[in-house]
């Protein structure tokens, strides 16, 4: 078995003794591990180039935070791999093993003991190409001192032409990241679904809405706007963009005792008495 392992791309040197460590514990349980050449360099080792990565392992591993994940989960889509965050970031909404417990972790693992969350993805039709969006996709203006005019429309009729600082189309594993800044709702990770959140709204009524999967979404502006997905990958956007479920999900591998409300109270400080 091999595990394909990429490792965050900022303070790559300070996690490197951590990863030594967990390198050492997958290679005790006869997992061979494989390191992706940007990582492999930043720390003097021997890596492989990104697509051989995907290739060749039977599993991949994030080892950072949630945005090394995301970051992961995108550029390795089309290879259909799943996925395993182990957290030496901050928040960890997504990531929930730590170097810690990677050893009973990986017992259980072997055994068949966890399981697979598969999350929707956002497939963005740009110029006769399709971008992934794991997270969310932004249109954002792109001049500070000026409002935006985004028009939506889906299969059905036209939605609305939103009038701010931009719209935020977000997937429920997106909730809890820009949509929550922005006054959008938490929406259950495993659900599926489009959560169409406005930037700064010019008008009060402009408010967040939850559409079908199985929508289509057009979205176009007349104005200098950037497309931003996943807060990772820009663009100009100077041409309309179509927004559609995409056809396979992301697959995050999980412990089995994992509770996403446990992870939510834990994250957001719900229910703490001061």
């Amino acid at each position: 078995m091999k595990a394909g392992f990429v490792l965050k791309p900022k303070d790559t040197l300070k996690i490197k003794s951590l990863f030594l460590k967990v390198k050492e514990i997958f290679e005790s349980k006869n997992i061979e591990v494989l390191l992706d050449l940007v990582s492999a360099k930043a720390i003097g080792f021997r890596g492989v180039e990104f697509k051989e990565l995907c290739e060749e392992s039977d599993f991949l591993v994030a080892f950072g935070g949630d945005g090394t994940l995301i970051s992961l989960a995108r550029r390795s889509y089309k290879y259909d791999k799943p996925i395993l965050g182990i957290n030496v970031g901050n928040l960890g909404f997504l990531t929930d093993i730590n170097p810690d417990n990677v050893d009973e972790f990986l017992d259980k693992f072997l055994e068949g003991k966890y399981r697979i969350d598969e999350r929707m993805v956002i497939e963005v039709g740009y110029k006769g190409k399709s971008l992934y969006a794991f997270n969310d996709v932004v249109i954002s203006k792109d001049i500070i001192s000026s409002m935006i005019n985004i028009e939506v429309n889906t299969q059905e009729s036209f939605l609305n032409t939103y009038r701010g600082d931009g719209l935020i189309i977000s997937t429920p594993t997106g909730s809890t990241a820009y949509n929550l800044s922005a006054g959008g709702p938490v929406v259950y990770p495993l659900t599926e679904g489009f959560i169409l959140t406005p930037i700064c709204p010019h008008s009060l009524t402009q408010r967040p809405l939850v559409l079908p999967s199985n929508f289509e979404i057009e979205v176009s502006t007349k104005e200098v706007a950037k497309l931003i997905l996943d807060g990772q990958e820009i663009y100009n956007l100077n041409d309309k963009i179509t927004i559609n479920k995409a056809k396979k999900p992301i697959k995050l591998i999980h412990r089995i005792e994992r509770n996403y409300f446990d992870v939510l109270r834990e994250k957001l400080k719900w229910g703490e008495v001061k």
